[in-house]
This record gives structure tokens, sequence and C-alpha cells, in this order.
């Protein structure tokens, strides 16, 4: 894979380095803020090579890699010119975002940049536990107390990261911000408040609290300095303000927060905590089983982040949090959905991702899971909701319990051992299991007019496409399009449109119609999936000048009429009309050209012969 490539490609279809307000990515996925999402080809980024799929949550536009995210990534923050989270060319339009939209970015900007650090120490955590439990290790020697304080330091001092990660999403100095958190720890206020001794500021009492392991005081602090230093900056000269500006933030802040902001904070997180486990409490099986069947549609639509402050905040002020072992259940029924897909698929291409997802997914990853197999095949995601509701009550009704933060997965389970570690072993195999063999059995039928990606026809013997219009044919390497003159998307043609109907070059199955009107696939009754796209950059006409004559999933016959399109018109308004036919699992074929017409009605026809004859 090309990931420098890839980056570019999704760099341009992005609308450019100039659209994006801010860009970062998470453990799958590139997320950006981008000034105007109309200027965004979504069709041209999910053909690429590489893309699982794009998303558009939380007000994030959100492009789906897989564990490659980083390496495409990096390559493209070069080419942009922004870190990881940031971009100097914010404007007002991130204001015009929703409160939710707004918080939910905020959290994820926060946490993603050290989730995998924090998901590492919480597992090294759990593996002490497991192996003192069974005697390996003793709490008293030296190797426990060594690896634990670097599995548990992350976590005590988890504000001043907050602090850091905070201050470069809300673009405030950074190191005045983990100053203002290491007074949030010092040892002497740590202690001051661990003896419940109540300090006085001129006069003003301090509340008592603990602030390690906290998360809500230090992000409320960190936002009300984000107002507190552009004020300094505007009073102090230039000359003093690199002093002046810290010096007089910690004066304020420090104090601020320790008497309003923190306690603030800190009774925030006590009043979700106390909500939500008095739901867990009174309706453990209820609450097991909702959070089993919706977590991971939280997961597609972004909104899974607003609960890492509330599980952060149970195991730093309980010792403990009740969801992460619900959510476990509900990661590892998707993984059993997708080993239900691998076993049941016989299309090349759907068994080999559904076999590398699985193993992803028992790791924590489930979007190469959802996006690419089972919301893609729809049945498959329901089932694993619903095996995912059946473990999650079982582990509710357990009571099961994580001692440590760390990503929801298999690796997460010594994290578990204590009060109810035997429920989310059982509720993991239900759900896994369920999931795997509901899927496998139920999820397709296998009538005619049921046929999916797991019931493809074999693809056997010549295929015979005619252009998709009349006109001129054309090399497709000289489109005006990087994209399809690469050929990254498939193999195909190119026509110089001299009508304004496109017609089915192959009999088969409508796949996919955009609505918009500027594309549409179609899969051949043998296998072929061929995408038809007219003209470059039409998209952004939002249908205008275009007319569909079909649906999705209609059975079409080759040279049935599928949309008529104004060139004319569409040449006016400044747009390429130039239609591309593409053949977009080319890797099945050995794709011949020949001139021999006595196949189709037009000038030209593309011979598919396939590799397994």
């Amino acid at each position: 894979m090309d990931y420098q490539a890839l980056a570019k490609e999704i760099l341009a279809s992005v609308g450019g380095k100039d659209n994006i307000n801010t860009a970062w990515h998470c453990a799958t996925r590139l997320r950006f803020k981008l000034k105007d999402e109309n200027k965004a080809d979504t069709a041209r980024i999910e053909g690429l090579d590489g893309v699982v799929t794009v998303v558009k949550a939380a007000g994030q536009y959100q492009v789906v890699i897989g564990n490659s995210v980083a390496k495409v990534f990096d390559p493209l923050a070069d080419m942009a010119g922004i870190a990881n989270g940031e971009n100097e060319k914010t404007d007002s339009d991130e204001k015009k975002d929703s409160l939710v939209n707004r918080f939910i970015g905020f959290i994820s900007s926060v946490f993603t940049p050290f989730l995998g650090a924090m998901a590492g120490t919480g597992i090294l955590k759990g593996l002490l536990a497991l192996f003192s439990a069974i005697g390996w290790l003793s709490t008293n020697s030296g190797a426990y107390r060594i690896w634990y304080a670097a599995g548990d330091g992350f976590f005590y001092f988890l504000p001043i990261l907050l602090a850091f990660t905070a201050a470069k999403r809300l673009k405030v100095n950074q190191f005045v911000a983990v100053a203002l958190a290491a007074v949030l720890v010092y040892p002497t206020l740590v202690n001051v408040a661990s003896n419940q001794q109540t300090l006085h500021f001129f006069g003003i009492p301090v509340i008592p609290t603990t602030y390690t392991s906290s998360v809500i005081p230090i992000l409320l602090a960190v936002w009300l300095m984000s107002y507190i230093e552009p004020f300094l900056n505007r009073i102090f000269p230039e000359s003093i303000r690199n002093i002046f500006t810290p010096l007089f933030s910690l004066i304020i802040m420090a104090p601020v927060t320790l008497i309003v902001v923190g306690p603030i904070g800190a009774g925030a997180g006590a009043l979700l905590s106390n909500g939500m486990l008095a739901i867990y409490r009174y309706v453990p099986a209820i609450a097991g089983a909702l959070l089993g069947a919706f977590w991971e549609v939280f997961v597609i639509f972004g909104v899974h982040w607003a609960f890492v402050p509330m599980m952060v905040n149970d195991i730093s002020r309980l010792g403990y949090d009740p969801l992460m072992p619900i959510l476990s259940v509900a990661v590892i029924s998707q993984a059993g959905a997708a080993l239900g897909v691998f076993l049941r698929s016989k299309d090349v291409k759907m068994k080999s991702l559904a076999g590398s997802s699985f193993a992803t997914a028992l790791m924590g990853i489930t979007e190469p899971t959802v996006y690419g197999v089972t919301l893609k095949l729809r049945r498959p995601f329901i089932f694993a909701a619903v095996s995912g509701a059946v473990g999650g009550a079982i582990a509710g009704v357990g009571q099961a319990r994580a001692y440590s933060f760390t990503l929801p997965s298999l690796l997460a389970l010594p994290t578990y051992l204590g009060r109810g570690f035997a429920a989310v072993i059982i509720g993991m195999l239900v759900a896994f299991v369920l999931a795997a063999v509901s899927t496998y059995f139920f999820a397709f039928g296998r009538s005619e007019s049921k046929k999916t990606a797991l019931d493809q026809p074999e693809k056997t013997g010549f295929q015979y496409l005619s252009a998709p219009v009349k006109g001129t044919i054309i090399p497709l390497k000289n489109v005006k399009d990087e994209v399809f003159a690469s050929e990254a998307m498939g193999k195909g043609i190119a026509v110089i449109p001299e009508d304004d109907t496109v017609t089915a070059p192959i009999s088969g199955t409508v796949s996919m119609l955009y609505p918009t009107g500027h594309a549409v696939g179609i899969i051949s009754d043998q296998g072929a999936e061929v995408l038809i796209h007219i003209g470059i950059d039409t998209v952004q006409l939002k249908g205008q000048y275009f007319k569909t004559l079909i649906k999705k999933n209609e059975k079409v016959k080759k040279g049935q009429p599928l949309i008529n399109f104004d060139r004319k018109s569409i040449a006016k308004a400044g747009y390429d009309t130039t239609v591309m036919m593409i053949v977009t699992n080319t890797p099945n074929y050995d794709i011949l050209e020949t001139d021999d017409t006595s196949a189709a009605d037009q000038n030209w026809v593309l011979e598919l012969a396939d590799k397994e004859k």
C-alpha cells in the first residue's frame, strides 16, 4: 500500500488543506473538521483502495482506514501542514456546530493522542492483578512494584496528560496548562486532601478533594484558561507577554481551580457516575442489554467518546467501572458475526475482509468489521447487536466490573478480575457464539431474490461490457481526474458522450445508486462489479441535470436506460462531462480489450476472463 499516494488522494478529495479546520486520527479513523463538507467528494474517497468507508457524524468528517490510519495521517499532515488535532486555519465555522458535536469532538481529540498508551497501561495493571492472584508475583516484590508504577503512574498523573492535549486543542499554552494540572496532583496538597484537612486561601475555604486520576476538573480548568489567556495577552505588551501571561494565568487559575472549578468538576463527575450506577444497580439486565445492543451504533456515529470521561471518572472515584465489561461483550459479538461471515462467504474479497476484521475486533478495533462486513451486509450487524444484548444482560446481572481503564476487548479480561468475572466470561462466550452461529445459518437467504455478497453466483466464463453511453472512447488514463486516470479504483474506459442517456453495459443488479444521480453501480449476474460515473466532480451539482430511471436493487438488462443527464447544461456549468466505466473488482479478472462488437450494440466491448476459469 502506497500510504503517501492515499494520503494525497484523501487530502485532495476533502477539498484540500484550505478546507480543513482541524484534523486528527484515532485508532482507525482520520477525523476532519471541514469548513465546507460539500467540497468533499465522498464517493471518490470511498472508492479509494485502503479506505473502508466515510462517516459523517458528531460534526466530523470521518474517513475509516483501519489499523494503518497513522501511516496515512502522517504524510497527510505533512502535506497539509497540520499536526494531529490542530490546524492554524481554524475559523468561526467550527463554532456553528451544536454543543453536543463540539463536546464530542473535544473529548475525542483530547483522549485520542494517548489512547494506545492508556489501553496498554490498563492491561498491564490487569495482568499484574492476574499474576498476583495466581501467585506468580508477590505484591512486595521489586518487579511488581516497578511494573505497577509503570501501569498506575499513567492514571495517577492523568490530569497532566489531559492538560497537555486539552491545551493543544483549545490553543492555549500547553506548559502553563501542565503547570496548572501539576497543582492538582502536587503531593503536599494530595496529602492534605487525603487527611480531610481544609486549607484557606485568604479566608476562603478550599474543599479537600483528591484530583489524582481525575478527568473533568482539569478539562474545565483548561477550558476556563482558554478565555483568561487571550484576555491577558491583550493586556500585556508583547515585550513582557511571554512571562507575565503565564505568571498571572497561574496566579488566577490555581486558586480558582482548587476553590471553584475543581469541586464543580468533581461534583459533576460524581453526579454522572451516580446516575449511571443507579440505572445499573436497579435494572442491571436492561442496562446491560441496551449497552450491549447499541454500543456499536454509538461507535458508528462517533458519540461513544462521551462515555470515556464517565468510565475513567468511575475508576478514579470508585475504583471500578461497570460499563467496560458490557462494552467488551458488544465488541466480541461483532467479532463473532465477522467469523460467521468468514465461514459462510464464498466471495473471496468478503472472506478475506471478514477474516482480518475478525482478528482486529477481538483486539477491540471494530470499525473495519462494522463498516466493511457486518453493517455492509446488514443482517450480521443486527444479529451481533442482538447477541451483544443477550451477553450484555448476563454481564450486567453478574455485576461485572473493570478495575482499570483500557479498550473493551479480549485483551481487557485481566482488568475484570474480581466481582462478576465469571459473568463477563459467560456473556462474551454467549455473545460470540450466538452472533457467529446466527450469522452463519440465518443471515442470508438462498432465494434468487435475496442474493447478497455471500450468495453471489460463480464468476465463470467471459463477460462482455458495452460502452455505457454513445460517444468517443478514450483511454482511462486520459481522464482529467487522477483517481480514475491512475486506475486506483480499477480498470475501465472513458467516453466523451454524444448522447444524454446512460445504459446498462451488462445485465445484473443495481448495487449502488447515488441520490445525486451522477453515479450508479451494477453487479453483473456473473459477479463483475461495474461503476459508471457521469462527469468529473458532478456530485457538486447535487442532482441538478440528472434523472434516474432505475432504483437500487433493481434487476436491469444490458442496454436498459439507467440515467438521463443534460450534458450541455452540465458543460455550461463548468463541469467535464466525460463518462467513466470502471470494473472495481478488477483483481478478480484478466481484462482484455477487444474490437469484437458481436456481443454488443455499441462500438466497444470489454472482455472479462475469469482468473479461476
